[in-house]
């Protein structure tokens, strides 16, 4: 199981009836990007409306609280904290009421040079009111001297640098916007005469809309009661696609990047059976995320698939481990071995990632405790060795343990008989329709396709943490 999270997701509606309902469905749909919190922002022309809060989509919104976003116009974000602490102040979407008009922000990435830009600005006497650094593009908008949001929105997004993936509300107008890297991924869809912009396509699907084309990277599109124009943000767009969407990230339903992620993650496991066949009696996953790389080995090996653990999909968020013991047996809470599949078999056992190596050291102790006669362990990615600056929540380089052990000693500390990673060429070669050089691979190799800053903190605005409750409120 994967310790790396990505994670937002982005949704907006321009022109539907119920545009908070379908805003809701979707992010219900892309819940997996982000389990912390969930908002909805939503205008009928005369105002916005928001509702926010800390946790599930299912739990942020009733249908009363719905049925008070009025409009056919709503944006709507979930997210997993990547840069800003898990607080009701952080929960997208960021409104703004600058001279130019207001202006909601839902981002899906990292800012990586956020911290200049804060200092800065905060010099300056900008006051802050979130510790994301989404704020900050804000802030650059309001102090624009372009005549309008739009314009000020993409005149200032060249001095941002990084990952964003982004939609945004103005009185007017929905706007959605890549980064030239197109580093996360942000499509365009249509659900009779509405446009929906979502992070991926089974959002689409969940509402019964249809599929047009990926938002490219470095483009901005804008809609309004004029239809869509489309127009470039001042940066040369230079494709640098986050590889991990299609081996963990992305559901296995959704078209990432132009191919099928489902498809995408099966030639992975085919590529793994050519590269590291080894005779055993079954082929299983560690669910969910290793099941379609899985049933790719299976298929190129011919070793027959096997369920050999089961998952409990009703875990909450906040599982309190008060004592050792208790820590210890949270470790079945998710997962627990079916000992009739396994026992006495020869395993070879299917996972996307290892990046600690706690977590699969604890799968492979269950696996050994539940009767299986060998574990031959398979990842459908290279190790991991560098952390990731473009919006993913990723261990500090000192907790990679695939930067600093070779396979053989990463194979006896998790006490796999066998342990064999795909390779990086292999894993970019089963993406078929986006060409190997198109993707960001610096989690496997630190060749970061942009530049990082050196002092790149976490939380670049840690010092003006503001808590404040923001579940319901009319602007």
């Amino acid at each position: 199981m994967v310790e790396m999270k990505d994670k937002c997701g982005v949704f907006g509606v321009y022109g539907a009836k119920d545009a908070a309902n379908l805003c809701y469905l979707g992010l219900y749909a892309l819940q997996h990007r982000g389990q912390e919190s969930a908002g909805i922002v939503s205008r009928d022309g005369k105002r916005f409306y928001v509702a926010k809060h800390m946790g599930l989509v299912s739990e942020v919104f009733s249908p009363e609280m719905l049925s008070e976003l009025k409009g056919s116009t709503a944006i709507g974000h979930v997210r997993y904290s990547t840069t800003g602490a898990s607080e009701d102040h952080n929960i997208q979407p960021l409104y703004s009421k600058t001279s130019k008009g207001k202006l909601v922000i839902a981002h899906n990435g990292n800012l990586t040079n956020a911290y200049k830009h804060y200092a800065a600005l905060k010099k300056e006497g900008a006051l802050f009111q979130s510790t994301v650094d989404s704020e900050v593009l804000l802030h650059l908008v309001s102090r624009s001297k372009s005549r309008t949001i739009v314009e000020a929105l993409r005149k200032e997004l060249v001095k941002v640098e990084g990952a964003y993936s982004m939609v945004a509300l103005t009185e007017d107008a929905l706007v959605a916007v890549r980064d030239p890297n197109g580093f996360r991924p942000l499509v365009l869809g249509r659900l009779k005469d509405a446009y929906i912009v979502c992070s991926e396509t089974c959002a689409l699907d969940l509402i019964g809309a249809t599929y047009e084309r990926e938002i490219e990277p470095g483009e901005m599109v804008v809609i309004d009661e004029n239809g869509l124009q489309s127009f470039s943000v001042p940066v040369k767009p230079n494709p640098s696609f986050c590889i991990f969407e299609h081996v963990y990230f992305a559901r296995p339903d959704s078209i990432v990047f132009g191919d099928s992620v489902y498809e995408v993650r099966k030639e992975m496991g085919r590529q793994l059976a050519r590269e590291y066949p080894i005779d055993a009696d079954l082929v299983m996953a560690i669910p969910d995320s290793g099941n379609s790389a899985a049933l790719g080995y299976a298929e190129e090996s011919g070793i027959p698939y096997e369920n050999g653990m089961t998952r409990n999909h009703y875990v909450g968020r906040t599982f309190i481990q008060p004592t050792q013991k208790i820590r210890d047996l949270s470790v079945k809470v998710k997962l627990n071995p079916i000992k009739s599949v396994i026992e006495g078999k020869r395993l070879i056992v299917i996972d996307d990632s290892i990046v600690r190596g706690t977590t699969s050291k604890q799968r492979v102790a269950a696996l050994r405790k539940a009767g299986a006669k060998e574990i031959h362990m398979r990842i459908s990615s290279p190790p991991i060795t560098d952390p990731c600056h473009m919006g993913i929540d990723t261990p500090s380089k000192e907790h990679l343990i695939g930067a600093h052990y070779s396979v053989d000693e990463i194979c006896k500390m998790i006490g796999a008989d066998s342990l064999s990673y795909i390779s990086k060429q292999g894993m970019l070669e089963s993406v078929k329709t986006v060409g190997p050089g198109s993707f960001c691979t610096a989690c496997f190799d630190g060749k970061y396709p942009i530049k990082i800053p050196k002092r790149r903190r976490k939380n670049v605005f840690e010092d003006d943490k503001i808590k404040k409750s923001r579940k319901k409120v009319m602007l």
